[in-house]
């Protein structure tokens, strides 16, 4: 597979805008999702890995009770690319 293009900082500007429920955090986009209790949190997460592993890009993925944490970068390539803002817009898709 070839090296994924890491975004500059206008790109990664740009791209945040399309994803306004994402923040930066160094080079990763995270996001939160609170849940009523543990099952929908994990079914959330069992949709996530669905479109993550069509998209063959994975996220880090936290869970605690109710709460999901999803954090996107590209590891191979050391920081964001568009796969972590296309994967993003895909779960945002989710709700």
């Amino acid at each position: 597979m070839a090296r994924r293009k890491l975004l500059s900082e206008a790109e990664i500007a740009a791209r945040l805008r399309e994803v306004p429920a994402w923040k930066r955090d160094g080079a990763a986009i995270t996001r939160e999702w609170i849940f009523e209790d543990f099952p929908p949190a994990l079914a959330f997460i069992n949709r996530v890995g669905g479109i993550a592993e069509a998209a063959n890009h994975h996220p880090d993925i936290s869970n605690s009770w109710n709460r999901v944490r999803l954090s996107l970068t590209t590891h191979d390539a050391g920081g964001l690319t568009a796969y972590d803002f296309d994967l993003a817009k895909r779960i945002d898709s989710l709700e």
